[in-house]
């Protein structure tokens, strides 16, 4: 059983016992669910590009770093020209809660994308409940059917949808309504990297296709490699997470790109 296999299967159960607990009306009875969400693939194309992420750990690297607030990081994501903030919210593999975008939503006008493995209806619900923009969805995790089905209810619910992909094979859970594509450098299998992979994978894209490099973007070469290929856009965590000053990495990253410019 892969890392992934075990994330989805402790996903359903999760599910199911949120879906004992809270119902889909209850979920609609908050503040955020009626809120005119923001835009991600507009911000994409009017500001830097970075999807900063804010996460505490992951299954291949452990705990990244715990001891700094939501808040406190992604204020500064947004102050530094951030397009869009990317926060965990699965709590077993990733130390995330719904609570990290739910103690952000007022603070911040920048798009969020809720960040975790959508397989049902109802994490939707759950997504527009704490005020996301964007959701995830995850093709190693999903059939093309399903990519359709719950890009239709993200759409209803005024949500925009990112689909990761890795593979060739995935490439067929495309579609034209879909906002996003986020290629993943990072096989969610065995979590190697490799760049040249993702370019390879984006080709194949629709030109007029909004691209996102996602994960394994660890130095200023990486990046601006991957810009000159033509991705849109950029999901990094780890490489402000992992440092102490996840705030003052991502200031300095912002003014050393803006200096190569």
């Amino acid at each position: 059983m892969t890392i992934l296999d075990k994330i989805i299967s402790r996903k359903k159960e999760e599910v199911h016992f949120s879906k004992a607990n809270i119902s889909v009306d209850q979920l609609k009875n908050s503040a955020f669910f009626d809120r005119e969400t923001q835009s991600l693939k507009t911000s994409i194309q009017e500001k830097s590009g970075i999807i900063a992420e804010f996460k505490r750990q992951s299954p291949s690297k452990g705990i990244i770093n715990d001891n700094v607030s939501p808040l406190e990081v992604v204020s500064a994501y947004e102050n530094f020209g951030a397009s869009g903030i990317s926060i965990l919210t699965d709590a077993d593999f990733f130390g995330g809660s719904r609570e990290d975008i739910l103690n952000v939503r007022d603070q911040i006008t920048t798009p969020i994308l809720r960040k975790d493995f959508m397989i049902d209806e109802y994490q939707f619900y759950e997504a527009k409940n704490m005020g996301a923009d964007v959701i995830l969805l995850i093709a190693a995790c999903l059939s093309p059917t399903q990519v359709l089905e719950f890009t239709d209810l993200s759409h209803e619910l005024g949500l925009e949808v990112l689909l990761e992909i890795h593979t060739e094979e995935e490439l067929k859970h495309y579609h034209s309504t879909i906002d996003l594509v986020g290629i993943n450098n990072r096989n969610l299998k065995d979590f190697k990297v490799d760049l040249q992979h993702s370019v390879t994978l984006k080709n194949q894209l629709p030109k007029e296709t909004l691209s996102i490099a996602e994960s394994g973007i660890y130095s200023i070469e990486d990046f601006i490699y991957l810009k000159e290929k033509g991705f849109d856009g950029f999901l990094m965590g780890e490489y402000f997470m992992k440092n102490k000053n996840p705030a003052k990495a991502f200031e300095e990253f912002i003014e050393h790109i803006n200096s190569k410019a």
